[in-house]
C-alpha cells in the first residue's frame, strides 16, 4: 500500500500516456534512503503494463557494478553483442550511444517501452552518460524511462527539463504513518513509536509495523528473537550504503547517544566528521539526528558499528564539544567510551568534570570521571594529583579503596616538599579510617629531609591528629609548648589553639581566657597548609565558650554547601564538621543537626569510615526530636577496637548514656557515663565543657539512690564548670548538684542554674532546669512559682519542636517529617500534669505572649508609625506606648524596632503539616 505517493503516481502515468502516443518523457523518482523508491517504481510498473499496454525493461544498478562500462545498458540490451565491454572515447562513444538509442527506437515501434531503472546513483558512468543521451532524445520515442536515485548518495544526474521531470519522495507525514499503524491493529502508544523512530521512511515504518505486531520492542528473552525494523537499518549500513553515508549515520547516532550535542550548527559539524568526500545536505542531516534520537534507532545504527569506529566518532565529538564551550560533563561523557584518554586534553576535561560533579553531589560520577581519567598516561606530579583527587572521593564510601589510592598518590611524588604536601591528606583519611598510629608515621615519615618551617608545619598538624590518640596526644601538647615561643607567625595560631584546647579540657584556663587568645588571632596571617585545622581549633573553643553563631560563621566559611561533599582528606574539615553538628545541637536546631550530617553518616557507615562525633551528634538529635527508635539505630554500628582512643568515641558514650537515661535505663547511662569519663581522664580533659559525664552520673546515682556518691561527682562537676564559667556548664552542673544536695539548698541551686541558662544560648539545659525548678517550688510548697518556671519551660520546648529547618538546597535533609513532638516537650508536659497545671500553658515568649495592647502597639510599630503616631492613635501616654514597646521587645526577643516587623511574620506563618502516610 503507496500512502502519499498520488503526485508519484500521476506524474508516471501522464509520461508513460506520452510515451504511448508517442512522445516519450522522463520521470526521476528522487529521495533520501529508505523513502520507498523501489516501491512506487514497482506499482508504476504494474499499472503501465497492466493488459500488455507497454512492454517493460528493466534495471537496476549496484555498488559492485558502478566500475565496469555500460554494465546498466547491459541489463536493457541483454542480447546486443553491440554493447561494448570497455568505455569508448570522443566520437567512438557517441557512435555507441547512438547505436544503442536507435535500437530501442525499433524495439518500442513494435510496442511502446516502459524503460524503468531503479538506484541510478549506482550506475557506471558510460551507462549514465547514455541515460542522458536518451533523455535529450526521447521525445519523439513511444519510450517512458522512469528511473530512481538516492539524493544522499550522489549529485541528482542531470537531465534536461525539457523533456521530463524530477519528483522528489518526502518522508511520510505523522497522520499517515498513524494510520497505517492503526490499520494494522497497533495501539495509539505503538503507533507513536512509529511515528517517532520510523522517522516518516516507509521501509522503517513496514518495519516497526511488522515488529510491533508481534509485540514490544525492545524484545524482552522470551519474545521473537528477530527484528525487522534493526535488520533493515543494520542490512542497509552493512550493504546497501555507500562509505560515506554509513558513516554519516554512525556519526549522528554516536552524537545521539546520551543526548543530541548542544551548541549552534554542532550537528552538522558532526555530520561534517564524514571523511568520505562531500557532507550530506542539512535537511537529511537533521532529519536522521531527529530519528537517531530514539533508542531504537540509535540501537540498531550502533549495532552495525565496528568496535574502533564508536570510540573514534565519541573522541572526535568530544572535542569538538570542548571546543564548542560545551559543559565538562558533557565532554567527558563522550571520553567514558573511550578506552584509553591518551590526550591531554581529556585528563583535563575528566578532572573537571569530576569537579563540577562532586560538586554537585554526584560522587560515583565524579569518581568514574577520574578513574578513567588515570587510565591514560600522565607525567608522575598530574597521575599523582588525579589519584589524591580520585582517593578523597573514595573515602567515606570505601576506607581501604581511599586510603590505598591516597598511598598510590603520596608514593608518585618523589620531591620532599610534594610528599610533604601530599602526607596530611593520607594522615587525615587514615584518622577517619582509625588508624592514628599510622597517621602520625606517615607524617613523620614525610618531615625526613624537609626545611625546618615544613617540619614545623607537619609537626603542628600531627599535633591536631594527636588528640585521637590518648597517650600521643600529652606528647604532642607537650612539643607544643616548646614550640610556641619560636613557632613562625603563620604557624602560631595553631600552636595556640592547640594548647588552649589542651588547657581548657584540662581546666587550666576559662572561657574569657581562650575566647581572648582566639580573637586575636583570627585576623592573623596563617599558613595555608593550617588554614582549616587553626580555624577548626578556633571554633572548637568558640563553641566550648558559648559563641555558637560566631562558632557556626567559621565552619560554614569553609565547609562546602550541600550537596558538595565535604573532603575527609582534611583534619581541619572534620573539626568544622564536628563543631557545625554540634553547634547546632547546642542551640537545640536538631533538623538542622539531622538534615546536615545523617547523609554523610550514612554513607559511610560500613564501609571503614568511623565518624563517632557525628554518629553521637545524629543520634543525641533524633533522641531530642523524640525518635529514639532511629537514635539507637544510629548508634548501632561499632564501637571502638585495639588501641583507639580518639576523643570521638568518648562522645559517642556520652551520646549512649544520654539515650540510656531517656529509656529509664539509669544502670546502664552510669555505666555509660563512667566509660566516657574513663575516656576523657586518659586525655586530662577534666572539664565538663564537652561531655558532661559528672552531671549524667550524678543523675543516674540519684535515681538508683545513691545520693551520697551523686553529690560527690555533682561537686566536683561544679567545680570544674565554674572555672570555666560559661552559663551552660555553670547551670548545667547546679542542676546536677541541686538532685544530688536535694531540700533547700537543691532550690538554690535550680535558681541559680536558671539565672545562668538564661543569659546563654543554651535552650535544652534552660528547659530541663526549669523543669527541675518548678517542680522543686511545688514540692516547697510555692505552687505559683512552680507553674510560672513549668510554663516557661514549656515555652522553652515549644520552640525547640517548631517545624524542621530545610536542609541546603531545600528539603528537609534525609526526609524526616516536621518535629511535632519532642523529648523535651513529653518531659515538660508530663511535669505539668503532675503540677496539676489547668489548661494550655500562658505563653510567656514569642507573640503569642503579648497582651492585647502590646499586641496594638507593637502592630503598629512594625508599619512604621512612631511613638507620638501611636500615642494619639490609641489615646495613650508617650510613657505607656514606652512601656508596652520595652515589654514586647523583651517577650518577642528583638532589640530594635525595624526586628518588628519580620518577627511577627514568621510566628504568623502555619506550621507545615506533616506528609501523608
Amino acid at each position: 500500500m503507496l500512502v502519499e505517493r498520488d503526485e508519484v503516481l500521476g506524474t508516471a502515468a501522464a509520461a508513460a500516456a506520452a510515451a504511448r502516443a508517442g512522445e516519450g518523457r522522463w520521470v526521476l523518482l528522487a529521495s533520501a534512503a529508505g523513502m520507498g523508491r523501489t516501491a512506487a517504481l514497482d506499482a508504476i510498473v504494474r499499472r503501465e503494463s497492466a493488459g500488455g499496454a507497454m512492454r517493460v525493461a528493466r534495471a537496476r544498478c549496484v555498488p559492485e557494478e558502478a566500475g565496469f562500462p555500460f554494465a546498466l545498458v547491459r541489463q536493457v540490451f541483454p542480447d546486443d553483442v553491440a554493447v561494448p565491454f570497455s568505455a569508448p572515447a570522443g566520437p567512438d562513444e557517441q557512435l555507441v550511444l547512438h547505436r544503442l538509442v536507435a535500437c530501442l527506437a525499433r524495439s518500442s515501434a513494435e510496442r511502446p517501452v516502459l524503460l524503468a531503472v531503479d538506484d541510478l546513483h549506482h550506475a557506471d558512468e558510460p551507462s549514465r552518460r547514455w541515460i542522458g543521451y536518451l533523455a535529450r532524445r526521447i521525445t519523439g520515442l513511444p519510450v517512458a524511462l522512469v528511473l530512481t536515485e538516492c539524493l544522499d548518495q550522489s549529485e541528482p544526474t542531470p537531465l534536461p527539463p525539457a523533456t521530463g521531470t524530477t519528483v522528489r519522495l518526502r518522508s511520510l507525514g505523522a497522520p499517515a504513518v498513524t494510520r497505517i499503524a492503526r490499520a494494522a491493529g497497533l495501539t495509539e502508544e505503538q503507533a507513536a513509536t512509529c511515528v517517532e523512530a520510523g522517522a516518516g521512511i516507509p521501509a522503517l515504518v513496514r518495519a516497526l509495523v511488522a515488529d510491533l505486531g508481534e509485540g514490544p520492542l525492545p524484545r524482552p528473552p522470551s519474545g521473537p528473537a528477530r527484528s525487522r525494523y534493526r535488520e533493515t537499518i543494520t542490512g542497509w549500513l552493512g550493504h546497501r550504503a555507500d562509505p560515506r553515508s554509513r558513516h554519516v549515520c554512525l556519526a549522528l547516532a554516536v552524537a545521539a547517544d546520551g543526548g543530541t550535542p548542544d551548541g549552534p550548527g554542532l550537528l552538522d559539524q558532526v555530520a561534517d566528521l564524514c571523511p568520505h568526500g562531500r557532507p550530506p545536505s542539512a535537511r537529511s542531516v537533521r532529519r536522521l539526528g531527529r530519528m537517531l534520537r530514539h533508542p531504537l534507532a540509535r540501537e540498531a545504527v550502533l549495532a552495525a558499528a565496528e568496535p574502533g569506529e564508536t570510540a573514534a566518532l565519541h573522541t572526535r565529538i568530544a572535542r569538538l564539544l570542548d571546543e564548542s564551550g560545551a559543559p565538562a560533563t558533557t565532554v567527558a561523557s563522550r571520553l567514558l567510551r573511550v578506552d584509553r584518554p591518551g590526550e591531554g586534553w581529556m585528563a583535563r576535561s575528566l578532572a573537571e568534570a569530576a569537579e563540577e560533579a562532586a560538586g554537585a553531589g554526584r560522587v560515583a560520577e565524579a569518581t568514574a570521571y577520574l578513574r578513567h581519567a588515570l587510565s591514560g598516561p600522565h607525567p608522575p606530579g598530574r597521575r599523582a594529583d588525579l589519584t589524591l583527587r580520585l582517593g578523597a572521593l573514595e573515602l567515606p564510601h570505601s576506607a581501604a579503596a581511599g586510603i590505598r589510592r591516597l598511598r598510590t598518590g603520596l608514593e608518585l611524588h618523589t620531591d620532599v616538599r610534594e610528599r610533604a604536601a601530599a602526607a596530611p591528606a593520607l594522615s587525615a583519611a587514615l584518622v577517619a579510617g582509625r588508624r592514628t598510629d599510622t597517621a602520625l608515621r606517615v607524617l613523620h615519615q614525610a618531615s625526613r629531609g624537609a626545611d625546618d618551617e615544613l617540619v614545623q608545619v607537619l609537626q603542628t598538624l600531627g599535633a591536631l591528629i594527636s588528640s585521637h590518640d590518648a597517650a600521643a596526644w600529652r606528647s604532642a601538647v607537650a612539643r607544643l609548648h616548646a614550640l610556641a615561643p619560636t613557632a613562625p607567625v603563620t604557624i602560631e595560631p595553631l600552636v595556640c589553639g592547640l594548647i588552649t584546647e589542651y588547657e581548657a579540657g584540662a581546666g587550666l584556663c576559662s572561657a574569657a581566657e581562650a575566647v581572648g587568645r582566639v580573637r586575636t588571632r583570627l585576623a592573623a596571617p596563617v599558613d595555608p597548609r593550617l588554614r582549616t585545622a587553626w580555624l577548626g581549633s578556633a571554633a572548637t573553643l568558640l563553641q566550648w565558650a558559648d559563641h555558637l553563631p560566631e562558632a557556626r560563621a567559621l565552619a560554614d566559611a569553609c565547609l562546602p554547601a550541600a550537596p558538595t561533599p565535604p573532603d575527609l582528606t582534611d583534619a581541619g574539615v572534620q573539626c568544622l564538621l564536628s563543631v557545625r553538628a554540634e553547634a547546632a545541637l547546642w542551640a537545640g536546631d536538631f533538623s538542622r543537626v539531622v538534615a546536615e550530617n545523617a547523609p554523610l553518616v550514612e554513607a559511610s557507615a560500613g564501609q571503614g569510615v568511623r565518624l563517632p562525633h557525628l554518629v553521637a551528634m545524629v543520634a543525641t538529635a533524633h533522641a531530642e526530636a523524640g525518635r529514639r527508635a532511629e537514635a539507637w539505630e544510629v548508634l548501632a554500628g561499632p564501637g571502638p577496637s585495639g588501641a583507639d582512643s580518639s576523643w570521638e568515641w568518648n562522645e559517642l558514650r556520652y551520646a549512649r548514656a544520654l539515650l540510656h537515661a531517656a529509656d529509664g535505663n539509669w544502670a546502664a547511662a552510669y555505666e555509660d557515663h563512667l566509660a566516657c569519663g574513663a575516656g576523657q581522664a586518659a586525655r586530662d580533659f577534666v572539664s565538663p565543657v564537652a561531655t558532661p559525664w559528672r552531671s549524667g552520673a550524678a543523675l543516674a546515682l540519684v535515681r538508683l539512690g545513691r545520693r551520697r556518691e551523686a553529690r560527690e561527682l555533682a561537686e566536683e562537676e561544679l567545680r570544674h564548670a565554674r572555672t570555666w564559667g560559661t552559663p551552660r556548664t555553670v547551670g548545667r552542673a547546679l542542676r546536677a548538684h541541686a538532685a544530688a544536695v536535694g531540700g533547700r539548698s537543691a532550690l538554690d541551686s535550680l535558681t541559680e542554674a536558671a539565672e545562668s541558662l538564661r543569659s546563654g544560648p543554651a535552650p535544652v539545659e534552660l528547659a530541663e532546669t526549669l523543669v527541675d525548678l518548678g517542680r522543686a517550688h511545688i514540692e516547697a510548697g510555692n505552687g505559683r512559682k512552680g507553674r510560672d518556671a513549668l510554663r516557661e519551660a514549656h515555652a522553652v520546648a515549644e520552640r525547640l519542636c517548631g517545624p524542621a529547618a530545610p536542609a541546603p538546597g531545600g528539603g528537609t535533609g534525609n526526609g524526616a517529617p516536621p518535629v511535632l513532638a519532642g523529648r523535651l516537650l513529653g518531659v515538660v508536659e508530663e511535669a505539668l500534669r503532675e503540677g496539676r497545671v489547668r489548661g494550655r500553658p500562658r505563653a510567656t515568649t514569642g507573640a503569642p505572649a503579648l497582651t492585647a495592647a502590646e499586641r496594638r502597639v507593637v502592630e503598629l510599630a512594625a508599619a512604621g508609625h512612631t511613638n507620638a503616631h501611636i500615642s494619639a492613635a490609641l489615646h495613650l501616654t508617650r510613657r505607656t506606648v514606652e512601656t508596652h514597646l520595652t515589654s514586647a521587645y523583651r517577650k518577642l526577643g528583638v532589640t530594635r524596632r525595624a526586628q518588628l516587623a519580620p518577627v511577627l511574620a514568621r510566628e504568623a506563618e502555619p506550621a507545615a503539616p506533616p506528609p501523608p502516610g
